[in-house]
């Protein structure tokens, strides 16, 4: 939206950034109409769900805007949950209050997109012969006269990627919190590996940069491409054979950019020495 007025554009984003429920607390017109919904709420819902927001300005990525969701409350009766709804109200949520190292989570996003593709590489179809009419990189034959119509089983040219997908069972191997200036990384250390060092690799992860807040370190791969939101939920079916004790000896944190060598910027100066750009003029 477009303002021809800079001041009416100021005064509508210093009034964006008030929180309503703070805002209205303290009035008793107001409390006695809230409590009067929760108690509605109570008495005549079956489920409860809460609307939340995600923190952009926290990762630092040009984004701005938040993603809102909804979130659905279960356990307890309908009282509890009400009551646990309005505990976290204009509350931050952070991700250990809800997820533990050696849990099992799924993962939901979208996958990375490819555009429009054809046949061969959307289906993986064979190419028709050499000299064939009218091009190689098709299908040959789509259907019969009858039925007058082109079955859904065969392969179509369309769009490949940029689908909603689900990725179930990923298990948290471990679970960092933001450290605070001042204080010792030690986030990547392990009980076989001493050394004191964060989750960052050396010169950041690629395409992304440098963690500064509360991170999950996960098992397998994620789809979608970097940047892109996920919704991480409790797993619908863990399995159970796979429920054993975390044992993490190692953590790389080598860089990403090439044939990483060093761990830390410590173990890099100790080998390379006094270099030209660290003496003193």
């Amino acid at each position: 939206m477009y303002f021809r007025n800079a001041s009416f554009c100021f005064a509508c984003r210093y009034a964006s950034k008030k929180k309503a429920f703070t805002k209205y607390a303290n009035d008793d017109k107001f409390s006695a109409k809230f409590e009067e919904g929760l108690e509605y709420i109570a008495a005549n819902a079956d489920t409860v769900r809460v609307v939340a927001h995600t923190q952009p300005s926290l990762v630092g990525l040009r984004q701005k805007t938040a993603q809102i969701f909804e979130i659905q409350i279960n356990g307890g009766s309908i009282s509890d949950k009400v009551a646990h709804a309005k505990a976290l109200l204009e509350q931050q949520v952070n991700v250990d209050a809800v997820f533990a190292e050696g849990e099992y989570i799924d993962i939901l996003t979208a996958t990375k997109g490819h555009g429009y593709e054809g046949v061969i590489t959307r289906w993986g179809v064979k190419r028709l012969p050499r000299k064939t009419h009218r091009g190689l990189r098709k299908v040959a034959c789509i259907g019969a006269w009858h039925p007058a119509r082109v079955g859904y089983q065969v392969a179509r040219a369309g769009q490949r990627g940029y689908h909603h997908r689900t990725e179930r069972n990923k298990r948290i191997y471990r679970l960092g919190k933001k450290v605070a200036a001042g204080e010792v990384d030690i986030t990547a250390s392990t009980a076989s590996d001493l050394t004191q060092k964060g989750i960052n690799p050396m010169g950041g992860f690629p395409h992304y940069g440098v963690v500064r807040n509360d991170w999950l370190m996960l098992l397998g791969g994620l789809p979608g491409t970097k940047k892109r939101p996920l919704t991480l939920r409790k797993a619908i079916q863990a399995p159970a054979r796979f429920s054993g004790d975390l044992n993490l000896l190692f953590i790389d944190t080598s860089s990403k950019y090439g044939h990483g060598r060093f761990q830390t910027d410590a173990e890099k100066r100790k080998y390379l020495g006094t270099l030209k750009k660290d003496k003193e003029e």
